[in-house]
Parts: structure tokens; C-alpha cells; sequence
């Protein structure tokens, strides 16, 4: 599934062809997503200027004057750059067709994307309740120390919810807590607020390094100019089960927590 580096990854590579052009058409060929596709969303979108594109969580955020597009990638989904003419592919299930020759393509193999289109309402129910950006300076050990009070819960699970702190997904909150050296399966509430710091420290590192190589590419993903990313090659502990500890040498463990791998060092991690 896209992650956060993914989904920023797709921001940076698709913004630039996007902001300040006109939507000219939205062609729809599959509306069957995660949830259906408004069948009002082409004519509400043509003719807007696209103002810029954000993200929040793993939601890209359309900006223009009418309102806002939230697009989510779902397991599988991408969005490329392509040419207007250039012939659809088979999952290729929606085209922003936008002014000066330019289309985004949407690809969605599994459907679990979606298409949102919010307007003038304040909120969106998929967005309300969100954690804070874990880049941002309002994330941090302190905040994690005072949300992890009384969670019994393993600590991996407690980071990867987005009421917490979004976008921490599998891969990148296994690699934040073997660089901190807290055992993925230690409650949340035990874990020391000179830890925390050092795990919010290390998931700024992990998501900001994963950014700069362009995501991690396991299976489907592949940026807004179709290229992989190489965040996978720097993986220390995830995918490596079995394999010896980076550091130590010890043979990497797994275990599962909420139906997730989690990899980590039985040494280094306590």
C-alpha cells in the first residue's frame, strides 16, 4: 500500500504539471472504487483551475476556486503524467485532462482508490479525526509520551494509529523502532518519554530519507513520472526476516502485531 512517502512522492511529481492549468474534461471509465466515483465529478471539475496540490495523511487535496478533489491511492492505485492521446491501459480508470496537454492517468489494479469531491462543507468525514502530520513540529516525543499514558497496547500499533499521528505505515514504523531500539511489541504506556523522543526523532529521519529516494516501491508503486522508488534498498530490518541485524548480526525475528509483519533484533531492540 502507498504510504506516506509515496503519497508525497506522487505530490511532488504531479503538482508541478498541475497548478495553475484548467481542467478541461474528467474522464471516467471504471466509477467502481472503494466508494463510487460522484457522477457529477466531471462536470464539476471542468472548466476549475487547479490552485495546488496538498496532502494530508495519504489524501491528495485538488485545490481549486469550486472546491477541493481528495484522491486516495488506495492498495494499488497511482497517478501519472501522460499525454492526452496516449492510449489507456487496462486498470487505467480515470483521466484529469487538463489544459496545455497534460493528463493525469489514474491506475487502480485492486479499486481500493477513491475519488472525493468536497465543497463548500468544512470538514470530510475521513479527514476529521486525523492525528497530526508526523513532519510537522507538532509531532513529537513529548506528544507521543502524553497520548501513550495507560496504553497497554505494543507500541508499534499505538504509532501506527492515524488518531495519533498519520502516515507511520508498516514499513516505516518498523525501521523508526529498531533505529530507536524499542522492541515492536513493548506497550505503548512503558516506553519512556527519553525514548519517545528518540522515536519521533527517528520517524522524521526514516520518512524524510524514504521521500528523498522517491518511496518504496515492494510491489505496485511508482511515482507521478511512472518510476519506482528506492527507499528498499536502505531497508534495515522489514523484508529481512532471518536475515543478520545490520548492526549486530544477530538473525532478524518476526512476529505479527494487528495482522502486520514486524521485523526487529532480539539485541538491539528491548
Amino acid at each position: 500500500m502507498p504510504e506516506l512517502p509515496e503519497v508525497e512522492t506522487t505530490r511532488r511529481g504531479v503538482e508541478p504539471h498541475c497548478r495553475g492549468r484548467v481542467v478541461e474534461a474528467v474522464i471516467v471509465r471504471e466509477p467502481r472504487l472503494r466508494w463510487p466515483v460522484p457522477a457529477d465529478l466531471p462536470a464539476l471539475l471542468a472548466g476549475q483551475t487547479v490552485r495546488g496540490v496538498e496532502r494530508r495523511a495519504k489524501y491528495l487535496l485538488f485545490r481549486t476556486g469550486a472546491g477541493t478533489l481528495m484522491v486516495h491511492l488506495g492498495m494499488s492505485g497511482s497517478l501519472r503524467v501522460v499525454k492526452p492521446d496516449e492510449p489507456a491501459a487496462f486498470h487505467d480508470h480515470i483521466d484529469l485532462v487538463l489544459r496545455g496537454g497534460v493528463c493525469l492517468r489514474y491506475n487502480d489494479p485492486r479499486r481500493f482508490g477513491s475519488f472525493h469531491w468536497l465543497g463548500d462543507e468544512p470538514g470530510h468525514p475521513l479527514l476529521d479525526h486525523l492525528g497530526p502530520e508526523p513532519l510537522d513540529d507538532t509531532f513529537s516525543g513529548a506528544y507521543l509520551y502524553r497520548r501513550s499514558r495507560g496504553r497497554k497496547g505494543p507500541v508499534k500499533n499505538f504509532l501506527m494509529d492515524g488518531k495519533v499521528v498519520v502516515g507511520v505505515g508498516n514499513i516505516y514504523a518498523n525501521e523508526a523502532l529498531f533505529l530507536s531500539g524499542i522492541r515492536p511489541d513493548r506497550a505503548a504506556g512503558r516506553v519512556g518519554e527519553a525514548r519517545y523522543e528518540a522515536l519521533a526523532d527517528n520517524v522524521k529521519l526514516v520518512l524524510t530519507s524514504a521521500i528523498k529516494q522517491g518511496g518504496t516501491t515492494l510491489r505496485d508503486f511508482v511515482g507521478g513520472d511512472g518510476k519506482p522508488g528506492y527507499f528498499a534498498q536502505q531497508l534495515r530490518v522489514y523484508g529481512r526476516t532471518g536475515q543478520p541485524c545490520r548492526v549486530c548480526r544477530t538473525p532478524l525475528r518476526e512476529l505479527r502485531l494487528g495482522q502486520r509483519s514486524s521485523v526487529y533484533c532480539v539485541v538491539c531492540q528491548r
